[in-house]
């Protein structure tokens, strides 16, 4: 198992919630981290207790969907603290709810662009120096929405198939010069996020028992599932389940058993 200090990272999404708590982990075993976001409030909040438990950070308040954006991003954060080796892709969207013709199409297609081109355009940004180095990590948050079709959730669910199939397809291509790449199930965790699904008219007018599974979960399990989270993604950003690149992971899995049979 590899060290995480002093290596340069990024996380999108980590104003809040899976994101935010990533970012103070890997923080935490040394990383500097380049925190990305849309509220800027939020990630000067995010930075400031990053500094003040000693750790490193730059956080930058930015659109995923927009290339310069994250091409800007990264070029910031290689001058701040040396060519990106982690990238932790955690920024996504849950709506717009409802069947295909009652969703509006616009609203769908820009969920695919923060859902998926988002995680393509820092992919892109980041994997010619992780080439070059012959070395690099790639963590793409999914979810297990994205493995069966999900009545009314259309927008999400094929956003996060694609992005499975993305991560697949990317590992393939780059295993050779050394860099992996890892779809994740953070599990059930209720984030801000699932709490405005719970208060959307739109869910729940067509989630139903989808709103009941969040609603039920206990905060002492949504917490467990955070850490487990948190977790798993240090583990695979510091190499020690490379073996697993190109896989679908879901925290609950077994990784030792996983590796042993890999």
């Amino acid at each position: 198992m590899g060290t995480l200090t002093g290596q340069s990272v990024v996380v999108t999404g980590a104003g809040r919630g899976i994101g935010r708590a990533i970012a103070l982990r890997l923080s935490a075993q040394g990383a500097h981290i380049t925190a990305l976001g849309r509220t800027q409030g939020l990630l000067d909040e995010l930075g400031s207790e990053i500094r003040a438990r000693g750790g490193e950070a730059l956080v930058i308040a930015a659109d995923v969907t927009d290339l310069d954006a994250a091409t800007g991003a990264v070029a910031r954060a290689t001058e701040r603290f040396g060519p990106v080796s982690i990238l932790v892709n955690n920024a996504g969207i849950p709506g717009p709810y409802g069947p295909v013709d009652a969703v509006d199409p616009a609203q769908w297609w820009a969920a695919q662009a923060v859902n998926v081109l988002g995680p393509f355009n820092f992919m892109h940004a980041a994997v010619p120096s992780m080439r070059g180095r012959n070395a690099g990590r790639i963590i793409n948050i999914v979810s297990n929405a994205g493995l069966q079709p999900v009545p009314h959730l259309s927008a999400y669910a094929v956003s996060k198939n694609t992005l499975t199939r993305l991560t697949e397809t990317v590992d393939l291509e780059l295993r050779s010069v050394g860099v992996r790449a890892f779809a994740l199930n953070p599990g059930n965790i209720t984030t801000d996020m699932a709490r405005g699904t719970l208060a959307s008219p739109e869910a729940r007018r067509w989630l139903g028992e989808g709103l009941a599974m969040i609603r039920d979960r206990s905060a002492a399990d949504s917490a467990a599932d955070l850490q487990r989270c948190c977790d798993v993604v240090s583990s695979l950003a510091a190499g020690q389940y490379d073996v697993l690149g190109g896989r679908y992971l879901d925290i609950r899995d077994d990784l030792e058993s996983l590796a042993r049979g890999a």
